[in-house]
């Protein structure tokens, strides 16, 4: 079976076996955490498996820490998560939201490539491609899954966690995937203080879609991306926006646009701001 490893649609998802991939639905509400999970229940692909960004894709129990209104999860707890879902090496993940893929449907997708899975890829429109589409969907509780036992490790060199690589302007160019008032300091309804990190840059996630909600074609993706960063090497990009979510959009798109080795700043804005002391640029 040919893998996917950034974007499929919801034909190729339909076609795939179903004991050759794991369907993780993501949809997630911010205003409402528990509202995905409703939805779930409520009507979600056949086979697929639920993941919360809180309870799964991140632990908020280290926000102390300064990581961020959405930590990583550590690497044994990602590790029990698959496991519980029957994930083993090789088979294909296939994650999707509502519609954009940007919150955690792409989080999940960038934690599997920290963890050195490739095999994974976005359903591009999400769940609202596949219902446009007339596919059969299924409700309830999800479907019990043989457990495997999987230990991985995160692979550092594509994380950025150092708050003093940031600050000396070492780390590389940051790409700020906030909407752009927030990215200007205009509104700011999530954290502390509104504006941006010193010299970078803003890419709104939203950016990398189209009118219908899927995403725009690599060309057209590629043509963008280095109309903003330039001769900036995707390996000296670094990914960033409130909490290291949405930053994720950006990560797969320049991944689909043929521009891979971009990082991402996991803390993001939220992890940046927990020390005052920090400098804010606005505008």
């Amino acid at each position: 079976m040919s893998l996917n490893t950034t974007l499929i649609d919801a034909q190729a998802l339909a076609a795939l076996p179903a004991g050759e991939v794991l369907i993780v639905d993501c949809r997630f509400d911010l205003a409402d955490p528990g509202k995905g999970r409703c939805e779930f229940l409520d009507g979600h692909i056949p086979g697929a498996v639920y993941a919360s960004l809180d309870d799964d894709l991140s632990d908020l129990g280290r926000q102390a820490e300064g990581l961020g209104r959405h930590p990583l999860p550590r690497e044994s707890v990602f590790s029990a998560l698959l496991s519980r879902w029957g994930w083993r090496p090789g088979l294909q993940v296939v994650s999707y939201d509502a519609g954009s893929g940007a919150l955690a449907a792409a989080r999940l997708w960038w934690l599997l490539r920290l963890a050195g899975v490739r095999e994974a890829a976005v359903l591009d429109g999400g769940y609202a491609a596949w219902r446009a589409a007339a596919l059969s969907i299924e409700s309830g509780a999800a479907a019990a899954r043989p457990v495997s036992v999987v230990s991985l490790r995160y692979d550092a060199s594509q994380l950025l966690l150092d708050h003093a690589a940031v600050a000396d302007g070492k780390a590389g160019q940051l790409l700020d995937a906030r909407a752009a008032p927030r990215y200007r300091g205009e509104v700011e309804p999530l954290d502390r203080v509104g504006g941006h990190i010193p010299g970078a840059l803003n890419r709104p996630f939203a950016d990398n879609l189209g009118a219908d909600g899927r995403f725009k074609p690599a060309a057209q993706l590629r043509d963008e991306f280095t109309a903003l960063l330039g001769a900036t090497a995707p390996s000296q990009v670094v990914h960033m926006c409130g909490s290291g979510v949405t930053a994720c959009h950006n990560l797969l798109a320049m991944e689909h646009a043929g521009l891979p080795g971009s990082r991402l700043y996991a803390p993001s804005w939220s992890g940046w701001v927990s020390d005052p002391a920090r400098p804010v640029a606005t505008g």
